[in-house]
């Protein structure tokens, strides 16, 4: 410190000022909402990139983003009751109702593994509190893992003939505990 004025100097740097470290500001929650028809393209670059990144054994995509947008605006948003996952404007993730099936359930590949599986999941099970079904490929190692995990069980064994990629699969099951539960549309 200059004795003479007072003020630090940069001859002594233990009496200079320094900022304090930028705090980062927390990331938005993660909410599950309805999807909207203008999710659509967001929907299929999940769709798309999450089939790449967790089943390498499956043929090459022949499908342009625009025809996958076009099938999840056209058939999957109007004949599903398809959810969501953001954070902010992000769209992390999908998963689609078709009764009690569970058609899909797909999350942007970077966000795997941090619980936004299991909050779809968990809203898909609230909405459909008598049960769920699912057809997973035998291949598709860490989604049975996943399942089984929530309480899905193997109900089914298939070849692969009943599916468009020909590859052999699972029908999975998950039934709720018997016991009381909550009335319908209790959050």
């Amino acid at each position: 410190m200059n004795t003479d004025t007072g003020r630090a100097t940069a001859d002594d740097p233990s009496t200079l000022v320094r900022p304090a470290p930028r705090q980062t500001p927390p990331a938005p929650p993660v909410t599950v909402r309805l999807a909207l028809p203008t999710d659509a393209p967001a929907i299929a670059a999940v769709h798309q990139a999450s089939r790449q990144a967790t089943m390498p054994y499956l043929p090459p995509q022949r499908r342009t983003h625009a025809e996958v947008t076009r099938w999840i605006r056209e058939i999957v948003l109007p004949q599903c009751h398809t959810l969501v996952a953001v954070r902010g404007t992000a769209l992390l993730g999908y998963a689609s109702l078709q009764g009690e099936l569970l058609e899909q359930l797909y999350l942007r590949p970077e966000v795997r593994r941090t619980g936004i599986g299991s909050l779809l999941l968990a809203e898909a099970r609230r909405l459909r509190p008598d049960g769920l079904h699912l057809h997973v490929f035998q291949l598709n190692t860490d989604a049975r893992a996943f399942y089984a995990h929530h309480g899905f069980r193997v109900v089914e064994v298939n070849d692969g003939s009943a599916n468009m990629e020909n590859l052999p699969d699972l029908t999975l099951r998950w039934t709720p505990a018997p016991g009381p539960r909550p009335p319908r549309g209790t959050p």
